[in-house]
């Protein structure tokens, strides 16, 4: 073991005793946050936005319930969740591979190609896709493995504010009439849509190895993901180094800390996204403001839930029953990943069974809860005989693979 090495002094290696057992309280949090997700793509139809109105007024006001609660409660924070504990992942990965005095940042370089592979897999169903940022902004681990929790904390913590929209915002200020919408992500958007309510499968999969990709990772770029991903990255790191997931009473405070100062954040940060920008006239100003202060106030947000589903875990010594039921969907997460877009774009696209302006957000939640369903069992199903889920097996052999 490289005993200048900064992660190798400062980590409590006795935090973690078993090089192999889980953390359950972390694959249950994931497999909440891929639930959120698969909500959300739901409710977005995977990026085919359709207008079913309900015939009657109970269904109407079942609709807005379910979008407007599922949104408030996870949009942004679903996503910053599962990106959290991708960085904490890394953390558990770097620390088995260094006490069997191995250097694992290469082979993460290499697990990242491995990665973006499956990314273009994923993005061939899904002009949706994350794994390709996640691929990219991963890297930013390799070096950050070394640095001092001081260092990681505030590189993090400028990425999370968003310092290039901050940046447009004051440049919008002192030049009025300069434009930028923020918006070049809407050209390839138009396009994906129309070949998703039209096209056939073979259309659709040539149209997402170009068109689709280009809308999806415009989107994430443009939507502030390619600041924030990183720094909750980081942020998940720390998290693992510090023994945040683990229940002692050190973690205890801390969740109890993160749950008041987000929770105060959270209030005002909630008004300066809802009152603050019918106020603004430049198209500029407007379009970046709208980026950083969502993007803050969803970070805090996500801090209270977080916060809130470790300490209901830890006050149940070893998770509630509701908690623990979902590890097996978190355990195969880039499984149920990509397949529930696979389930998604078949259920709503034109190839597929066309249900994009068929059915309403309520019945969508219900078609998200029947694809977590499926999944659920297959997991819970599959786990029995095997460490792995399919991908993950994929993934974590081809890491390890003889270069």
């Amino acid at each position: 073991m490289n005993k200048k090495c900064y992660f190798c002094e400062k980590v409590d290696m006795g935090t973690y005793n078993n090089l192999s057992a889980r953390l359950g309280s972390v694959d249950a949090l994931r497999g909440f946050a891929l639930l959120a997700i698969v909500l959300l793509h739901n409710l977005e139809h995977y990026n085919l936005f359709g207008n079913h109105l309900a015939d009657s007024g109970l269904l109407r006001w079942l609709d807005k319930a379910a979008y407007d609660s599922i949104f408030f409660l996870l949009a942004g924070k679903a996503y910053a969740t599962f990106s959290l504990l991708f960085g904490f992942s890394f953390f558990i990965q770097l620390r088995n591979a260094r006490a069997r005095g191995r250097d694992f940042r290469a082979r993460f370089a290499w697990r990242m190609f491995l990665l973006f592979c499956f990314s273009q897999f994923h993005a061939l169903f899904y002009n949706g896709d994350i794994l390709l940022l996640y691929s990219v902004c991963g890297l930013i681990l390799i070096p950050a493995a070394d640095w001092k929790d001081k260092t990681v904390l505030i590189v993090a913590s400028v990425l999370m504010l968003q310092p290039y929209a901050w940046g447009k915002v004051l440049y919008g200020l002192a030049h009025p009439d300069y434009v930028d919408a923020n918006n070049a992500f809407a050209q390839f958007a138009l396009k994906a849509e129309q070949i998703g309510r039209t096209g056939n499968i073979w259309q659709m999969l040539g149209d997402n190895i170009w068109n689709g990709q280009l809308y999806s990772n415009f989107w994430q770029v443009e939507a502030g993901r390619l600041f924030q991903t990183p720094a909750l990255f980081l942020y998940g790191m720390w998290l693992g180094r510090k023994g945040m997931f683990v229940k002692s009473p050190e973690s205890i405070l801390f969740w109890k800390r993160a749950l008041l100062i987000s929770f105060v954040s959270a209030i005002p940060l909630y008004f300066l996204c809802a009152l603050v920008p019918g106020h603004i006239e430049s198209i500029t100003v407007l379009a970046y403001y709208c980026i950083a202060v969502p993007m803050i106030y969803n970070f805090s947000f996500m801090v209270v839930l977080v916060s809130l589903f470790m300490l209901i875990w830890f006050s149940a010594a070893d998770g509630c029953g509701w908690q623990k039921f979902i590890i097996p969907y978190g355990r195969m997460s880039l499984t149920n990943y990509i397949f529930q877009s696979i389930f998604g774009v078949v259920i709503y696209y034109h190839f597929g069974l066309g249900m994009y302006d068929k059915i309403g957000n309520f019945g969508s939640v219900l078609v998200g809860l029947g694809i977590f369903a499926v999944q659920w069992i297959f997991s819970s199903w599959w786990l029995r005989t095997h460490k792995q889920g399919p991908l993950e097996y994929l993934w974590k052999k081809g890491t390890w693979i003889h270069i």
